[in-house]
């Protein structure tokens, strides 16, 4: 099952990452570029940077300028999320270029990919409501509540994983098709975002 390879190289793009914590370490993807499973940890691993990167830009004790240029990077990182988004619709799309789609056919409200994003974004959600579980710091009351959030998501886990199964395998069987749309975003072009090109005249 898809969900089921996905959420387990998400996993692991997440503990990779905290075995440092940092923002500025490299990416060190180790499934081989020409699987799909090298998709998925490239894009696990660009969300769970920006994760940290929302944490650290929220310190009410942050640098201003700090605060700008870390902006510039979460404004990266979206770009190139979104993009990454749309490498594995393109290898979802090639993958069932040649499925007969019934007349009956429906279109989904979402893309594969974007379902596997939200995937992506819940796995770190995960991670972290565990860890406020867990912290020895804390109160049996905030960990309580914790508890019952992390279970929450977990039950999400598993409804999310099965709708994701269900559009794969309908596409699969041409029930359903695939109509992907680029995202399209304007406030990173300098030609669509007018406070940019007003700067180039």
């Amino acid at each position: 099952m898809f969900s089921k390879l996905a959420y387990a190289v998400f996993e692991r793009s997440i503990q990779d990452y905290h075995q440092f914590d940092s923002v500025d370490q490299p990416i060190n993807n180790p499934y081989p570029k020409d699987q799909f499973e090298h998709l998925l940890y490239h894009k696990n691993w660009i969300d769970t940077v920006q994760w940290h990167y929302e944490d650290i830009i929220r310190d009410p004790q942050i640098d201003p300028s700090a605060a700008l240029i870390l902006k510039r990077k979460i404004d990266a990182s979206n770009q190139e999320r979104t993009d990454m988004v749309e490498y594995i619709d393109s290898y979802f799309l090639q993958k069932y270029q040649h499925v007969k789609v019934k007349p009956t056919a429906k279109i989904n409200s979402e893309s594969p990919a974007w379902a596997f994003d939200r995937l992506s974004i819940l796995a770190l959600k995960i991670y972290h409501m565990n860890e406020e579980v867990l912290r020895t710091d804390a109160s049996q009351d905030h960990k309580s509540k914790c508890q019952a959030k992390l279970n929450v998501l977990l039950e999400q886990r598993t409804d999310l994983s099965t709708a994701i199964d269900d559009l794969i395998a309908d596409i699969e069987n041409g029930d359903k098709f695939m109509k992907v749309y680029k995202q399209m975003k304007m406030y990173n072009d300098d030609d669509l975002n007018p406070v940019l090109y007003q700067h180039k005249k």
